[in-house]
């Protein structure tokens, strides 16, 4: 069974900064790629930042410049370090990770919130 576990969310005020850790758990042979998710309410669930397992990044426009992504391999875990936090940066943010265990497959965290106000 594969978990993947997410950390780091809260309040913040605009300008501030926060760090999302994303710990990948159980029977895991290789990690793929993994990136980051947001889903604001009552819109889509938005690509924020992903990386490959070769270190290739990729970010959404609304981001680059401001947050980071990086993986630590020995410890299958990624982070998201977001600075300059705006308030519509406010969202539940996800951990997904492309995770063999046998076979390829796609795994989701359950999400964590950050809310960026005064």
């Amino acid at each position: 069974q594969v978990q993947l576990v997410e950390s780091g969310g809260g309040l913040v005020q605009p300008g501030g900064s926060l760090r999302l850790s994303c710990a990948a758990s159980g029977s895991i042979f290789s990690i793929t790629a993994m990136g980051w998710y947001r889903q604001a309410p009552g819109k889509q669930r938005e690509l924020v930042a992903a990386i490959t397992s070769g270190g290739r990044l990729n970010y959404a426009d609304s981001v680059k410049g401001r947050f980071t992504i990086s993986r630590d391999k020995a410890k299958n875990t990624m982070y998201l370090q977001m600075n300059s936090l705006k308030p519509e940066d406010t969202a539940v943010y996800y951990c997904n990770a492309r995770i063999n265990s046998g076979t390829f497959y796609d795994y989701w965290g359950q999400g964590t919130q950050v809310t960026v106000s005064s």
